[in-house]
């Protein structure tokens, strides 16, 4: 099986069901299999030749799914790009991955900017996929053996350099099937997509609709006001919130109860404050505490719904044919101490996108060394303590913290940059620079956050700068990012 039979085993049986609401028109599954199709055969005549993977920028709507699934029978991995990127951002992930076909979107000013920085790329608006001509015959996509690539998803250690995990349709299937037994009905039925479509998180609704014949309510954005009025519509029931999203949503429903039909609010992407999952709790939200990360396509451990009449949130256990385990120098962890996550089963991804050297420091022995730190209880819940060493979870967004302070050292007025998280009500974490200035210097933060804003994402900028005279370092000269926050602190 594969993504494209999986969509025409979905029209075979439900060809009318609506598979997309939201924008100008709702989409039936047979519409979008249309789509996709007329997609497909438009690329396999204009895309260069090849089978490496061919990036996707779209705005988080139809389109992007349209397009997604028209890459994907062509037998070629899609490589979504995060929408929220400024160009050169863009150029240096695509460059990174070697990527030699860009398909955007024919409005995208970035497009152009993008073609200028990477000579060697055919970067392509693309066509309205309803006035292409229909393909016929049998697709490269539909022969797709399902442990083939079906996207690469891109992420970063803590040096900022893109690498792709390369998701199979198997490993999708699996998180799918794995939801259905740790989440219930709800995964079937209507599910509110409001997280990016090129996160891992939001292609998973994708396929889950798939699989299962949901229909999904898309939102392009996330917006509280939007979010509360569509769940107040009481035909969702499931929505998959990050902990600033569910914080927002709570703020502007100023204490109303969650609306009817609501069966499963998934919250993962980062930890979550116990006040937070309090008030959401009283508020009558389902809530499904979760943690996964991109490389083991989402979910890893994933909490049952927190009912009413609970005193507190049920366990996060690892899904279904998912094994964790918590090392601490390479040996089995006791219940209760902190250790590496360590994870292996169906949805562990495939390898990083041609690069040998990565996948062999994180794939040991079948199992995925996370980077991340946690301890299992008694009863095999998983507790996170902290997400990779130096990496900042701001707003659900990954932020790296090498990338800003490259950033910043262009600046001719910076010696040296330190950037780490600071706690923050709302975002979870926020981003805070140290700067170092060279001698003379006179820029000031208003300078530093202009420079800042013409080259990174807004959700990468630094929210505060802090002047000092000397950063923390090791004997050795490594930045002690750690120390950062220690002293801030102190401060």
């Amino acid at each position: 099986m594969n993504l494209s039979l999986a969509l025409e085993s979905r029209v075979a049986r439900t060809p009318d069901a609506i598979a997309i609401e939201g924008g100008d028109a709702d989409l039936t599954f047979a519409a979008l299999a249309g789509r996709a199709r007329r997609g497909a055969a438009y690329l396999l005549a204009a895309a260069p030749p090849g089978n490496g993977a061919i990036a996707l920028l779209m705005p988080g709507d139809a389109r992007f799914i349209g397009w997604f699934l028209a890459i994907a029978h062509t037998g070629r991995p899609v490589l979504p790009v995060n929408a929220r990127l400024t160009a050169g951002e863009i150029a240096r992930q695509l460059a990174d991955a070697d990527i030699r076909f860009l398909l955007g979107d024919a409005s995208d000013v970035r497009l152009e900017t993008i073609r200028s920085q990477l000579p060697g790329l055919v970067a392509m608006a693309a066509p309205e996929l309803e006035r292409l001509p229909m393909a016929t015959g049998r697709l490269p996509g539909e022969d797709a053996p399902g442990d083939a690539t079906l996207a690469v998803l891109l992420t970063s250690g803590t040096s900022g350099r893109s690498k792709g995990a390369c998701l199979t349709w198997g490993n999708f299937a699996a998180s799918a099937g794995a939801a259905l037994e740790r989440l219930g009905p709800a995964v079937r039925e209507r599910w509110l997509a409001c997280m990016p479509l090129f996160h891992v998180g939001g292609l998973s609704i994708l396929v889950r609709s798939v699989l299962y014949g949901g229909p999904i309510r898309l939102l392009s954005r996330f917006d509280a006001a939007a979010v509360s009025e569509a769940l107040d519509a009481g035909d969702i029931a499931g929505v998959s919130l990050v902990p600033t999203m569910l914080s927002r949503v709570l703020a502007h429903r100023t204490g109303r109860p969650a609306p009817a039909g609501l069966q499963v609010l998934l919250l993962g992407g980062a930890a979550a404050s116990p006040e937070l999952l309090v008030r959401a709790h009283e508020a009558g939200f389902p809530l499904c505490e979760t943690y996964g990360l991109t490389e083991a396509t989402s979910q890893v451990a994933t909490a049952r719904p927190w009912a009413i009449g609970m005193n507190s949130p049920p366990p996060m256990l690892p899904l279904p044919g998912t094994e964790v385990r918590i090392l601490v120098d390479e040996c089995d962890a006791p219940t209760g101490v902190p250790g590496e996550i360590i994870v292996r089963g169906p949805t562990v991804m495939k390898c990083y996108y041609d690069d040998p050297a990565a996948t062999e420091r994180t794939i040991r022995g079948g199992w995925l060394y996370t980077g991340d730190i946690g301890f299992l209880d008694a009863a095999g819940g998983l507790h996170v303590l902290d997400r990779r060493d130096d990496l900042i979870v701001s707003g659900g967004e990954n932020v790296y913290p090498a990338e800003i302070e490259a950033i910043l050292l262009e600046h001719t007025s910076v010696a040296e940059a330190g950037v780490a998280g600071l706690p923050d009500v709302d975002l979870g974490a926020r981003v805070v620079a140290w700067i170092v200035l060279r001698e003379a210097a006179t820029a000031d933060a208003r300078a530093l956050s202009e420079h800042c804003a013409a080259r990174l994402a807004g959700y990468k900028r630094p929210r505060e700068f802090r002047f000092v005279t000397v950063l923390p370092r090791t004997a050795s000269g490594k930045l002690q990012r750690r120390r950062l926050t220690e002293s801030a602190g102190n401060s």
